[in-house]
């Protein structure tokens, strides 16, 4: 049984692969899970396939929840928070990444981030960048890789609050959490994702891999 005392509300806005691979997993974690996405039909039939969840209106969808995930694309991304109701105060996950339309590249970086673009469209919220690095596929599946491998989970924020929830959600669902300082430091953490990317699909290593650090004892 999942500790309940940790249970935490949790928005997912968005019902495409990253989206229905949080809500597999956070329900799996006994987190209530409540997804929002413009194809209602597509939240019905995400949440359907995770008991626990269930499907609910974009309008105010936001606000019973102690976390929104973000996983709609980037360009979509500050429309979609816009219409999700009063985020005050609000943790935001940002998982986005602002992908040219082949994949292949990025839009933005070096003097601003797809995470600091959004903070700036929901000056309200606080938001955490975090999980942009993992495919959908490694979402999906868990983060155990074997031998005593997981994957990790890059958080940066300006707000110890939000960092702490996507902190704890993460470790909830597995994962391993590295500290990537503050909001800015997504101008790192897109191109990693982007690096990431080009090793899947251009290098053919395929989408069961995730980039994580390692320190000597």
């Amino acid at each position: 049984m999942h500790d309940r005392s940790h249970s935490m509300k949790v928005t997912v806005i968005g019902a495409g692969n990253m989206g229905s691979a949080f809500v597999k997993q956070l329900t799996r974690a006994g987190h209530q899970v409540s997804v929002a996405a413009r194809s209602g039909s597509k939240a019905a039939q995400v949440a359907a396939a995770n008991p626990g969840a269930r499907a609910v209106d974009v309008a105010n969808s936001a606000v019973d929840a102690d976390a929104v995930v973000l996983a709609t694309g980037f360009a979509d991304a500050a429309a979609a928070l816009k219409s999700v109701g009063d985020l005050q105060g609000k943790v935001v996950i940002d998982i986005t990444n602002p992908l040219t339309a082949d994949y292949m590249g990025l839009t933005l970086g070096h003097s601003t981030s797809a995470a600091e673009e959004i903070a700036q469209a929901v000056p309200g919220a606080e938001v955490v960048k975090g999980f942009n690095t993992l495919f959908a596929q490694v979402l999906a599946d868990g983060a155990d890789f074997g031998n005593g491998q997981k994957a990790s989970v890059f958080v940066a924020s300006d707000s110890a609050r939000a960092k702490q929830v996507a902190t704890t959600l993460a470790e909830s669902m597995g994962f391993t959490v590295i500290d990537a300082g503050g909001l800015k430091n997504a101008r790192y953490l897109e191109p990693l994702a982007g690096l990431n990317i080009y090793l899947g699909y251009g290098a053919g290593l395929g989408t069961a891999i995730a980039p994580t650090w390692i320190r000597k004892a």
